[in-house]
């Protein structure tokens, strides 16, 4: 559905107040090299279970499993990827998807890539 006003307040009101199902779709992130071979797709959403590999930011060149999605704060949590409070407690930090990629899908549910995707004719 896209927005009609052009104005940078409406644009951040839309951005914020999105309804769930869309701002799951905006937590999408690239998939690697193998897998766009493999599925024909560039993106996918992220999933509890996935594998990733974060490519910018502090932790940078890591690659752990994704424990959680929060799409309310538009957050990724990953296994591996902690920091600890001033009580000594460890806590997750969430990371932006377009700061990651995908490199190992979890393929438990069978609608996930079921459908059928657009193959690329070879003259492009």
């Amino acid at each position: 559905m896209p927005i009609e006003s052009g104005k940078p307040k409406k644009q951040r009101k839309h951005f914020f107040e999105r309804p769930l199902h869309m701002k799951r779709n905006a937590l999408a992130c690239h998939l690697s090299k193998e897998l766009k071979k493999k599925s024909g797709k560039r993106s996918a959403s992220i999933r509890k279970g996935d594998t990733v590999k974060v490519m910018r930011g502090k932790y940078k060149k890591k690659e752990a499993k994704v424990t959680g999605v929060d799409y309310k704060k538009g957050k990724v949590f990953l296994e591996k990827i902690t920091r600890k409070k001033s009580d000594g407690t460890e806590i997750q930090i969430g990371i932006q998807a377009s700061n990651l990629m995908i490199v190992d899908l979890d393929l438990g549910d069978s609608k996930r890539f079921g459908k059928k995707t657009k193959k690329k004719k070879e003259g492009e």
